[in-house]
């Protein structure tokens, strides 16, 4: 099972330096991931509507008439209404969103994992190392590894065959 600290301990191997045990130890690497991680994971996962972190919803109106986003949403995909700071104003009773949410680490597919080591390590190299040459090396492992995860994850679910289309049909 995947935590933060393994995240965090795999940037840190990333740059030469030694794992953390814990968020709470009392070195620089373990505060400097403390300050890191949930911004990079939040920000990796808003960037891009990934299909392992997107969730369907249907809300109900509040009394004012508007829809309250849940707080675990980071990004709105599709709404039929207008997002006004953390609240959607639609002239429906009901309505359904698709979202980018917050997934725990441990259900990172392998794909992601390597991504957000990468882009924490880049976060991590400057302050702990100073060695411009290792931050421009993960500048580029990590341009790689984001373009190979969003390949990866556009094409892991197969799009449903087109049936019964009568251009198709009459073409053959």
């Amino acid at each position: 099972m995947l935590t933060k600290i393994d995240l965090c301990s795999m940037a840190l191997l990333k740059l030469g330096e030694k794992p953390i045990q814990s968020l709470s130890e009392d070195t620089a690497a373990a505060k400097l991931c403390r300050t890191f991680i949930d911004v990079v994971i939040d920000g990796l996962l808003a960037m891009h509507p990934w299909r392992f972190a997107s969730r369907s919803y249907d809300l109900i109106a509040n009394n004012d008439g508007t829809f309250d986003i849940p707080t675990d949403v980071l990004r709105v995909i599709k709404t039929d209404g207008r997002i006004m700071s953390n609240k959607i104003v639609s002239p429906n009773q009901n309505t359904t969103i698709v979202a980018i949410v917050r997934v725990a680490p441990e259900m990172f597919p392998s794909y992601f994992v390597y991504v957000v080591a990468t882009k924490l390590a880049m976060e991590l190299c400057m302050p702990i190392t100073s060695d411009q040459t290792l931050f421009r090396t993960l500048v580029a492992l990590y341009e790689t590894e984001l373009q190979n995860a969003k390949f990866i994850d556009s094409t892991t679910s197969v799009n449903p065959q087109i049936e019964n289309f009568s251009l198709i049909d009459i073409r053959f």
